[in-house]
């Protein structure tokens, strides 16, 4: 069956309205094996993971993959995007669905934060995690990156600044857009002009860039949460893999960060061959190798 494209009306934490959209893709083998949630990065939304989907359901998984709340065609009437909540989001998605067993979580970048976020806080709806690409707020990684690689990460700091942001990149949405896809990836064949267009057109939705500068001005609170979660109820439990691409920058320091919330002997590493930043779409038979055998031993 072909992947689905939805949306649906939800009432997220505190009681908060929240259109969800996304893709869902049914398991092609009987019965299923179980759910996968795969959630993007920025600039990205669900669109990251359409070469990969296919496979995983062929390999018995239905695949959910959300544009979270401020991205895709999901709703973006929201002021708090703190990775907790984004999380919330995801639960009341899966019991809209009717979904109750644990499932599986893969998260890159933005969504590695909002996946661990799940994972550590929900645990008992968690199979097991793939998160990584992404500095996470509270560890000493997310620290050092808004020191040692100021020009890499100007963005965090960029994104951090109130109206600023909205005002330059407004009708430059491909522009910023091509930027970030171009300057950490190793196979520039990954995106096409349509790739690039439709990562485009979803940022210049009214209020997109407001909500996706957001989701990073939320950072500080992220990391404070973070911090404070692990001091008084310790680390992350479930079954988890740090994933990095081969060529990435964010390799280097991927499993030290995992280390400092996650249980040692519940995290493993993982690295995606012929890969940089964008593991799905540059190296999707590599993020395949490397996420497929994980999951299904969990």
């Amino acid at each position: 069956m072909p992947t689905a494209y939805r949306a649906i009306d939800l009432e997220g934490p505190n009681s908060e309205a929240v259109r969800i959209a996304y893709l869902d893709h049914p398991a092609s083998t009987h019965p299923e094996k179980g759910t996968i949630i795969l959630l993007h990065g920025f600039p990205q939304t669900s669109h990251q993971y359409r070469h990969v989907i296919p496979f995983l359901a062929n390999a018995g998984y239905r695949c959910l993959a959300p544009d979270y709340r401020c991205a895709g065609r999901s709703s973006t009437n929201h002021i708090d995007f703190r990775k907790t909540t984004i999380a919330g989001d995801l639960l009341a998605l899966l019991d809209a669905l009717a979904i109750t067993d644990p499932v599986h979580v893969v998260g890159h970048d933005i969504g590695g934060m909002v996946a661990f976020a799940l994972a550590s806080r929900h645990p008992s709806r968690v199979r097991s995690v793939v998160w990584g690409e992404c500095p996470l707020p509270g560890t000493t990684t997310y620290e050092r990156e808004l020191t040692d690689s100021a020009v890499q990460q100007f963005h965090f700091v960029f994104h951090a600044v109130a109206d600023l942001p909205e005002a330059l990149v407004a009708g430059r949405e491909r522009l910023y857009v091509r930027h970030f896809l171009e300057k950490i990836t190793y196979n520039l064949d990954a995106f096409g002009e349509a790739d690039v267009d439709a990562y485009a057109a979803a940022y210049a939705r009214p209020g997109a860039l407001r909500c996706a500068f957001g989701v990073y001005r939320a950072f500080g609170q992220d990391a404070e949460e973070n911090g404070a979660w692990v001091r008084e109820l310790g680390k992350c439990v479930v079954p988890s893999m740090v994933l990095s691409g081969e060529f990435s920058r964010h390799r280097e320091g991927a499993w030290g960060m995992a280390l400092e919330v996650t249980e040692a002997e519940k995290v493993v590493e993982g690295v995606v061959e012929g890969a940089a930043h964008y593991l799905a779409e540059e190296s999707p038979e590599g993020f395949l190798k490397a996420v497929l055998p994980f999951i299904d031993g969990n």
